[in-house]
């Protein structure tokens, strides 16, 4: 019998719309499955879904979807995935964004404790300053994607003077307009440890819940040469 997944079972106190930020480039292989599960999630508001000029079936999966919270926008060039993060939160209306790779790397399930976590620290505080970021167990990852996540995470808190555990994770729930205000530049997936930099700068808290995680095999990213880029980013922007 299948159990329901924990986050399921909590409630938070505070409701908050939800802006899905979801750049897309030639993922036809995992895409429905991830819009399928990205649907079954009460959580977001809406679903802003940007093709980066896709040249597979992406542009026909994401055409046929039904469901009215989802919103498509299409790059006419190849951008990167930071572009389209940047042009999705441009699009956004609701109090909170979370960005959403177009595969299925991620469970939207876990939106839901994040937003718990959210919601309980902005009850207790309503003018904090809080973000949340999901906490993925990189032991399944290739040794080489494993030893380049720490390193970047563990650069990132001497740099910028964080505890963070996973700086690279994918989920950052974020306030809408304190995204906004941080005037991101990035094109590609530097795009990362510019968010938590700029964050940091900022004196945000941050906050820290595990979330689950399914390594893909052909990922886009290229360990080295964005590896680089990233740490790059970390220098420029702390």
């Amino acid at each position: 019998m299948n159990r329901p997944h924990p986050s399921s079972l909590i409630l938070h106190p505070l409701s908050f719309k939800l802006s899905v930020l979801l750049p897309v480039y030639n993922e036809e292989r995992e895409l429905e499955h991830c819009l399928q599960m990205v649907f079954a999630s009460q959580s977001p508001f809406e679903i802003i879904a940007v093709d980066d000029c896709s040249t597979d079936a992406t542009p026909q999966i994401l055409a046929r979807q039904t469901d009215p919270r989802l919103r498509v926008i299409r790059h006419e060039k190849n951008r990167g995935k930071g572009a389209g993060i940047q042009t999705a939160l441009e699009q956004a209306r609701g109090e909170v964004v979370i960005i959403q790779d177009a595969d299925t790397e991620y469970d939207p399930r876990d939106w839901e404790a994040m937003l718990k976590l959210y919601g309980d620290e902005m009850a207790r505080n309503a003018d904090a300053r809080v973000v949340v970021y999901g906490v993925r167990d990189l032991s399944t990852q290739p040794l080489l994607g494993n030893l380049g996540n720490q390193f970047l995470t563990q650069a990132t808190n001497v740099l910028c003077g964080t505890n963070l555990r996973d700086m690279e994770t994918c989920y950052k729930l974020v306030p809408t307009a304190l995204m906004r205000e941080l005037n991101l530049q990035s094109r590609g997936f530097e795009i990362e440890p510019e968010i938590t930099a700029k964050l940091a700068k900022r004196g945000v808290t941050f906050l820290q819940t595990p979330v689950s995680y399914k390594p893909r095999k052909d990922k886009k990213l290229r360990r080295v040469r964005d590896g680089t880029k990233s740490l790059l980013a970390l220098l420029r922007y702390h």
